[in-house]
């Protein structure tokens, strides 16, 4: 899920040739995506590689399978919507979400992934902008998640988001739009003051839930709760390595539940992380 106010496998066919049938339907277009051998991400350039959205949903794929190991499923369909209320019930209609919490989504999201899905709404704009690009790479990151899990919502919420963060933003640091140290240090800044840290306690239990994660930013502010959620994740990668993360997610394919998963992945409890991370935050934000 990638929020409005922000200013978010090896072997694999990773490539995608998006299908010439896009259907086109009162504020909705939809566009079947199969999946097919890419040229390599290595080759790829902005913007010219990324005039379309057709061409941006293939070439974020091909950089975050062949770069970062994600598995692309080898369908997708995309949905993009022209505004929030035709967004809003294609959460529903196509999305299956239940009206209650499709209506809350569409308050400050711009793009869920779902299983083998992308629901996204753009208001007429460039496909190659970097916020377009980074929309996507958001929501691919999460498709990718359900696939490596074989499930939706089994993960911690945090991890989910602050993963698809760290990947979007590799995403625009291949393609020389933004850097991973500049988010970083940019990140650090901006939850600088939240309460959370104030009060010395992230309450990881509430931001592991999706109820919880959309409650905790609708009280803090998303940007601040996201920038968290990406500092932890970035974080975890640094000390054990993207792949761990992938491992964490496989993990749950297997019936793990959420807090053994993340002991068995990350070799420490959520408490134990939880404390190391507070300790973490207050050296470097001295």
């Amino acid at each position: 899920m990638d929020r409005r106010n922000r200013r978010s496998a090896p072997g694999l066919a990773v490539a995608a040739a998006l299908l010439l049938s896009a259907c086109h339907s009162g504020g909705r277009v939809v566009l079947p995506v199969a999946f097919e051998d890419p040229a390599p991400a290595a080759t790829l350039r902005y913007p010219e590689d990324f005039v379309s959205h057709e061409a941006t949903v293939r070439g974020v794929a091909a950089i975050l399978s062949r770069q970062l190991g994600l598995p692309v499923p080898d369908h997708v369909t995309v949905y993009i919507y022209s505004s929030r209320a035709v967004f809003e019930q294609g959460l529903v209609s196509d999305g299956r979400l239940p009206a209650v919490r499709a209506a809350e989504l569409s308050e400050f999201a711009i793009g869920v992934g779902k299983r083998r899905q992308l629901l996204l709404q753009d208001d007429g704009g460039r496909p190659a902008t970097r916020d377009w690009l980074r929309l996507v790479a958001h929501e691919l990151t999460h498709v990718a998640q359900i696939e490596l899990a074989q499930g939706e919502g089994r993960a911690e919420q945090w991890l989910a988001e602050g993963m698809a963060e760290w990947a979007a933003f590799s995403v625009l640091e291949r393609l020389g739009l933004d850097a991973l140290g500049e988010r970083r240090a940019a990140a650090l800044e901006h939850v600088r003051e939240q309460a959370a840290l104030r009060d010395a306690r992230l309450d990881l239990d509430t931001l592991g839930t999706p109820r919880g994660f959309t409650v905790r930013h609708q009280r803090e502010g998303s940007l601040a709760t996201y920038q968290l959620a990406f500092l932890m994740t970035d974080y975890l990668i640094r000390r054990h390595g993207f792949e761990r993360l992938l491992e964490y997610y496989r993990g749950f394919a297997g019936g793990r539940g959420r807090r053994e998963g993340f002991r068995l992945a990350f070799d420490q409890t959520l408490e134990e992380f939880e404390a190391e991370m507070l300790a973490h935050l207050g050296r470097v934000l001295r």
